[in-house]
């Protein structure tokens, strides 16, 4: 039996895809390949699959310690290699781009765990989980530009409320940005 039907299998029982790699790790003592066939069970394509496991090879794939194959694979789940890519449709294009005109406007570079958080809500599609995430955000003062960030990210936030039913979190976090966009100096 192929890993790949094999994981497919596991998650059919249930499994997450850090729970499908720890079993498939035991049980072929090779975690690349086991990591491989959980992308590739997930539906992540082939290219996508070899670029995240040589992302991560050398520090959690190529010198395993002894029975760490549970914690491996939640390392991984938690750095996105099993995210499973959404094709974003034109509205959530939109967002993506005013999400983006907020980041260059926050005057420093976004902190490295927010960017991560950040790219793994897009590339999930899950653009209702970064629009509070920014909105709590506050450009950098000096250097930060919060005369094109809140703009931004209250047209972000009017896209993303004009989903039905709206996400609940979306409204308060709306509600911030627009307040911070009446004041700011123009």
């Amino acid at each position: 039996m192929q890993l790949s039907t094999l994981a497919r299998r596991l998650f059919d029982t249930g499994a997450t895809p850090a729970d499908a790699y720890a079993t498939l790790a035991r049980r072929t003592r090779e975690p690349a390949t086991a990591a491989r066939a959980v992308c590739l069970a997930l539906g992540i394509p082939a290219d996508e699959t070899t670029r995240r496991i040589d992302e991560c090879h050398s520090a959690l794939l190529a010198d395993p310690r002894p029975d760490s194959e549970a914690d491996t694979g939640e390392l991984l789940e938690a750095l996105g290699v099993f995210d499973v890519p959404v094709p974003l449709d034109a509205r959530d294009l939109a967002v993506v781009d005013q999400f983006l005109i907020a980041i260059d406007a926050l005057g420093a570079s976004i902190r490295a765990g927010h960017r991560h958080g950040l790219a793994r809500w897009f590339t999930t599609g899950n653009l209702t989980a970064a629009y509070p995430s920014l909105a709590a955000t506050h450009p950098r003062p000096g250097t930060g530009d919060p005369a094109h960030y809140w703009p931004a990210l209250v047209t972000a936030g009017e896209l993303l409320a004009s989903h039905t039913p709206p996400d609940p979190r979306i409204k308060p976090a709306l509600a911030r940005c627009r307040a911070h966009a009446e004041v700011v100096p123009r």
